[in-house]
Order: C-alpha cells, then sequence, then structure tokens
C-alpha cells in the first residue's frame, strides 16, 4: 500500500546518484569539449561549473523554478481558502506547510518545489482555482503534498537544472562547432575523439529526456494513490484530473520544467504523447476509481 513516506529514502539515494552522474558529465563532456576545440582551459571551468551547478540545483532550485514559471506568493490574508486547505493537509500528512504560490495562468495546473519538506512550495494557477470545487481542489493539493512527503520534489526540481545545463552545452558545442570553431588536425585520434564528443553531446539531451520520463511517469500514479489515502475521498481527485484534463496547458512551462506539473502543461498533440513526462489521464483516473495501487 502506497503511504506519504513510502519512497522517501529511495529518492533520497536517486538524488544523490543523478547528482554524481551530473557532477561527472560535466566533467567528461568539459574534457571531451576541451580536446576537440584544443582548449585546456575548458576543463577546468567544467569541472567549476559542475561544481557550482550542483550546489545550485540543490539550495536554490525552488527559487529558480518559482522565478521561471513566474509564481507569486500568497498569504493568508490575500488567500485564505487556498492556505487553509494546505495548511490542514499539512497537519493531516504530518508535513511541515509549504510556502503557497499562484500562477497566473488560465489553464488548470499545479506542481510542488523545493529540497525537502522543510523548504517546499506549492504552486497552483487561476484557472485550477476558478474551476475546481473544494473536494477537487484539495485532491490535486494531497497530490502535491504526496510529492513533498515521498521526497520527489528535490529529485524533481534538480532535473530541471540538470536538463537546462545538458541542453546549454549541447547548445554551445554545436554553434561553436558551426563557426568553425573545434581542432584542425587530422591524426585519427583527434578525428574519432571529435566523433565521439559529436555523438555523446547529441545523446546528451535524449538521456535527459529520458532521465525525466524515468522519474516522472511512476511517480504520478504512485502521488495520486497517496493523495487519495490523505484525503479519504478518491473521487475529488479523479474528478479534478477529469476536468484538467481539458485544458492543463500553461504558458511558462518549458521542456525542462513539465516534469513537475500536476498534469502535462502543453497542449495535447498526439506525436507528443510518446514523449510526455505525464501518464494519460484516464489511465490515472482509472487506478485511483479502482483503487489499485502501482509497484515500484
Amino acid at each position: 500500500m502506497a503511504t506519504l513516506y513510502t519512497h522517501k529514502d529511495k529518492n533520497i539515494r536517486k538524488t544523490w546518484f543523478w547528482m554524481s552522474i551530473f557532477f561527472v558529465g560535466i566533467i567528461f563532456l568539459g574534457y571531451v569539449v576541451a580536446v576537440v576545440f584544443d582548449e585546456p582551459a575548458i576543463l577546468p571551468l567544467a569541472v567549476v561549473y559542475s561544481v557550482f551547478s550542483s550546489f545550485a540545483s540543490y539550495w536554490w532550485s525552488d527559487k529558480i523554478v518559482l522565478a521561471m514559471t513566474g509564481a507569486k506568493q500568497v498569504t493568508k490574508e490575500t488567500s485564505p481558502e487556498l492556505v487553509q486547505i494546505v495548511e490542514n493537509l499539512a497537519i493531516t500528512a504530518g508535513l511541515p506547510t509549504p510556502r503557497v504560490y499562484i500562477l497566473q495562468e488560465s489553464g488548470m495546473n499545479a506542481f510542488a518545489t523545493g529540497r525537502n519538506p522543510e523548504h517546499a512550495a506549492i504552486a497552483v494557477t487561476t484557472g485550477l482555482l476558478n474551476t475546481l470545487d473544494r473536494s477537487e481542489l484539495e485532491g490535486v493539493l494531497a497530490h502535491e503534498l504526496s510529492h513533498i512527503g515521498n521526497r520527489d520534489i528535490l529529485l524533481s526540481t534538480m532535473v530541471v537544472i540538470m536538463a537546462g545545463t545538458i541542453a546549454l552545452v549541447s547548445d554551445l558545442f554545436f554553434r561553436f562547432r558551426f563557426f568553425g570553431g573545434g581542432n584542425r588536425n587530422n591524426n585519427n585520434a583527434g578525428g574519432a575523439l571529435a566523433l565521439v564528443g559529436l555523438v555523446l553531446l547529441i545523446l546528451a539531451p535524449i538521456a535527459a529526456t529520458m532521465i525525466q520520463l524515468a522519474i516522472s511517469r511512476k511517480r504520478e500514479f504512485l502521488a495520486d494513490s497517496a493523495g487519495a489515502l490523505l484525503t479519504r475521498y478518491p473521487e475529488g481527485l479523479a474528478s479534478a484530473l477529469q476536468k484538467i484534463s481539458a485544458n492543463a496547458s500553461v504558458a511558462k512551462a518549458s521542456k525542462s520544467t513539465a516534469h513537475l506539473f500536476f498534469a502535462s502543461p502543453f497542449k495535447k498533440r498526439s506525436f507528443a504523447k510518446l514523449f510526455s513526462t505525464h501518464p494519460p489521464i484516464e489511465e490515472r483516473v482509472q487506478v485511483l476509481l479502482e483503487g489499485g495501487n502501482v509497484q515500484h
């Protein structure tokens, strides 16, 4: 049976694992780029950048994500009902009350972020607040609190920084390469290394996307299940999902932040479903209403 803390320890281990992979990967990409461009100074820069990015992704990732999405913090004075619901659910879950934010977006969506329950935040769109009734809103917020209790939020938020950094490094490499940079040596070793570098930098963004998919899809089922346990009313969350399926788009969402949201923040496209960071809403509703559990 899924609970708020079923996968907490596993997610903490995953976080340190992916941080280590990210740290080593950026240094290795820096080494490849340094050799390809015959610029030894690039390697120490890659080391410094990797250390800084790893540090930033742990300590400041929530602030970065909230700034990227344009979320604004609210209080009991400005949004009393919303903050009260979050407080009540947090008490029931045995969690500190997270900070509450609102996104000025017509689409119905939400996300949680932060490095731990003591430094967590939940953001909801105005479209969500204006459309859902109280039981449906409680279901969505319980889902997000489940991510906080399960320590999904640090892992998921760090992936935003990692995916963005990998994409940036790849883009810079190809820009420099296109404009004539790179080692002009014609020896076989140099050519082979350049080819390896190109292959790695092509595959790196794809790998980042695969990491997002692997982290995101099953955790949504788990958070649905734990959220339903928290409210004791799975029908509320199921009803919210059905309404949200009509319009969950968020204009300020990006590929790097998509996996954070309650539902896919992009407009529906048949091809895009193959690479969606979220399972189909129909499947999530079915699991909730049938009382199914997702094994992990």
